[in-house]
């Protein structure tokens, strides 16, 4: 098993509180993996609609609609969210050069309902310890 213990995978990321984040990966139809210039969009939800867009997106992941990966956070408070009472879903792409790719993934994020504007972000901006509120320009390269 990848990321989570089988147990925390059918929960509601509501109801996790002992770790950061819950893991969907794709079990339908090939994808390719993760390279250096992999990212995610990031979807922003409130905490009553956690568990509804996650479902969603959960779903949506495990039978090949999007990437290879999407994760949750999860109802542990994480002190990277800063002051926001958001929680935020990461729905991820081989490689954010892919223009096509990354698009052809917003438009299933919007099929699910995400039809508000959602940033997308690369890997290597947040293993740079790069995020919103915390540097002056913007980071994210898409923004749709």
């Amino acid at each position: 098993m990848a990321r989570n213990d089988l147990s925390l995978r059918s929960l509601n990321p509501s109801d996790v509180i002992d770790v950061y984040w819950i893991y969907a990966e794709r079990k339908v139809g090939k994808y390719p993996e993760s390279t250096a210039s992999s990212g995610k969009w990031l979807i922003f939800v409130n905490p009553e609609r956690l568990d509804t867009v996650w479902r969603k997106i959960k779903y949506a992941t495990e039978n090949g609609k999007l990437g290879y990966e999407s994760k949750t956070a999860t109802a542990k408070p994480n002190p990277l969210a800063g002051k926001s009472k958001q929680k935020v879903i990461c729905v991820y792409t081989y490689d954010w050069t892919d223009k096509q790719d990354v698009k052809r993934i917003r438009n299933e994020l919007k099929k699910l309902g995400i039809v508000w504007r959602i940033p997308y972000k690369t890997d290597r901006d947040t293993l740079d310890g790069k995020y919103r509120g915390m540097i002056s320009q913007r980071i994210s390269k898409y923004y749709e």
